[in-house]
């Protein structure tokens, strides 16, 4: 039977030979679907001005299908696609001038961690580390909840008791 090539991009297989593989790299269907999978990964603003400078497909827009797909000459996008894709593209413009702003979400962030981490170094007696174990606490270390959903979660990703792990002595294994 001989070695097969399966191409990533087309999803498709075939026999592994010189002339095959040069055919098919060579032929259409893969260089649309090439470009369709790098296109995935494009910049926000060059998906904006691509598509202002196309006109609408009058198809997409009266059926909201287009027999040409992802290859049609004309854009796609509506009115709303393309006010969502200028709000993304501000967004990540004042993301990249002001880091501090983007990271108001309610996620740890390194610096918290560090902060903590250099806290529990300094810390010498059992009073302090309770208090750094207690800022850690309030802090929070909740199970997101989309996990809430499953109702029997592994071990490894429920979230420690309240009061933290009681310290277990360490055993030899074997």
């Amino acid at each position: 039977m001989g070695k097969r090539y399966l191409c990533d991009y087309c999803d498709r297989s075939f026999q592994d030979n010189m002339h095959n593989r040069k055919k098919h790299l060579d032929g259409v269907q893969h260089h649309r679907a090439k470009k369709a999978w790098f296109d995935l990964f494009r910049d926000a603003a060059l998906i904006l001005a691509d598509e202002q400078a196309k006109k609408p497909c009058r198809k997409f827009l009266q059926t909201g299908q287009c027999v040409f797909g992802m290859n049609c000459r004309f854009s796609h996008l509506t009115e709303e696609d393309m006010e969502r894709l200028k709000e993304q593209i501000e967004e990540e413009r004042r993301a990249k001038e002001d880091p501090s702003e983007a990271r108001e979400s309610t996620e740890r962030s390194i610096e918290d961690w560090l902060a903590r981490r250099e806290k529990r170094g300094k810390a010498t007696d059992s009073s302090s580390v309770l208090q750094v174990e207690e800022a850690e606490s309030s802090f929070g270390a909740e199970l997101p909840a989309h996990l809430m959903s499953f109702p029997d979660l592994p071990a490894s990703l429920l979230p420690p008791p309240p009061g933290g792990w009681k310290n277990i002595p360490v055993t030899e294994w074997g």
